[in-house]
């Protein structure tokens, strides 16, 4: 017979219906380092959210290094695990943002927070966003210790993008990566259509993890929480999380100061990592520019402001490129180009296959004019859709399939 214990100690009988429908309960987690900015956050939120939606038995937690997930809002059966946070310094090293701990230390208390809640949780599949040993090596006893059980299914998640070939074989060496993944991991998901780019280019994976590799194509993104938008036609102007989006924001706010015909308004969204002095020099410059330019700060819902907008002046970033290709928005990237060339290279090859226009810094010039070109352009420019994009958005429901397939055990 079935039971389970009541509130005050009690057994309750269970339909067979109910025990059966209990057993089959799903349990993903996500692990997403997220030591700057809001990329694996919001990509693993993403597929959590259409898991969860696509299956009623299933529940998912993310674990997160991030300090802005509680701004967040997450769908039913969906949760995260706030880890401790670490912020990266000029000189590419790590420290603690708030423990007043080393960052072994630290690393240390993370990696002990990750396999308490994965041995309590007990999931059924692990996704690891990007980093197949976690941030510095912080994932690995985690790893070894799910191997041993051999009831969860691992799976590393890759963006369509990660380095220039070369660096990024280098880091994965240094890492010790190629074999975590050679080792731990039963699937590689792309989220990115291989006729675009391939991600492992320049790494020595096997045959053999290289046939386990599926590329699903990118995540479609929908609006799943309405905001009020502007009445008025505007341009979205977004550098992401905004960490290092100053350069971008000075473009824009240059092109408008020089120009007074310039339009159409603009709506710009700072991201929650442009702050302090920088922001508020930002922001006394939009209070000169008498409504043209408005601004917020930070905007969980910023899918209605893509929806509405007459064209996007955005980075590069993996989660933005995806809402300009799902709300099928005219659009100029402007992307970094350090520490890592992953932004530039998604740009120059969406701009080749005709999905986006990029400013290119040796090309055009990061100049108020070639921006004020770039501005008055948007209207000229093709929709992603005319391009092919809607054919390169399957990559929510192939998540699904191979979710289906990794847990059909259950």
């Amino acid at each position: 017979m079935n039971y389970q214990t009541g509130d005050a100690g009690s057994r309750e009988l269970l339909s067979p219906t109910h025990a059966r429908n209990l057993r089959r309960s799903k349990r993903v987690m996500f692990y997403s380092h997220d030591t700057f900015g809001l990329g694996h956050l919001r990509r693993s939120r993403a597929i959590a959210s259409h898991l969860t939606a696509t299956d009623p038995n299933a529940s998912a937690i993310i674990l997160t290094g991030s300090p802005v997930a509680g701004r967040f809002t997450f769908p039913e059966r969906v949760d995260h695990v706030r880890l401790p946070g670490v912020t990266k310094l000029p000189d590419g090293s790590y420290v603690s943002q708030t423990l007043g701990l080393d960052i072994d230390k630290t690393t240390a208390l993370r990696s002990a927070l990750i396999q308490g809640t994965v041995e309590q949780f007990e999931p059924d599949l692990l996704v690891v966003d990007k980093e197949p040993t976690g941030f510095r090596g912080e994932l690995l006893p985690t790893l070894e210790w799910l191997a041993q059980g051999g009831r969860t299914k691992l799976v590393l998640g890759l963006r369509d993008v990660l380095d220039e070939p070369k660096v990024l074989a280098a880091e994965w060496e240094r890492k010790g990566a190629v074999e975590a993944t050679e080792q731990f991991y039963d699937e590689i998901w792309v989220y990115g259509p291989k006729s675009v780019y391939d991600p492992t280019d320049g790494l020595t994976l096997s045959d053999s993890t290289r046939a386990r590799i599926h590329w699903t194509g990118y995540l479609r993104r929908e609006v799943s929480d309405e905001a009020e938008t502007p009445d008025r036609p505007y341009v979205l102007i977004t550098p992401g999380g905004g960490g290092d989006g100053q350069s971008m924001v000075d473009l824009v706010l240059s092109a408008y100061e020089q120009d007074p015909n310039l339009g159409p308004d603009a709506v710009l969204v700072y991201g929650p990592f442009l702050s302090g002095e920088v922001r508020e020099a930002f922001e006394t410059r939009v209070a000169k520019l008498g409504g043209r330019v408005t601004a917020v700060g930070f905007d969980g819902r910023i899918e209605s402001l893509f929806t509405n907008a007459q064209g996007v002046i955005c980075m590069g970033g993996y989660n933005t490129f995806c809402e300009v290709l799902s709300f099928d928005k005219r659009a100029v990237i402007v992307p970094r180009t350090v520490p890592r060339l992953e932004q530039w290279i998604r740009a120059a090859r969406a701009e080749e296959l005709g999905l986006v226009r990029m400013l290119d810094e040796k090309r055009d010039g990061m100049t108020p004019e070639s921006m004020i070109r770039a501005i008055r352009d948007l209207p000229k420019q093709q929709r992603p859709s005319q391009a092919g994009a809607d054919g390169l958005l399957d990559g929510l429901d192939v998540v699904v399939k191979r979710t289906d397939a990794l847990m059909a055990h259950l």
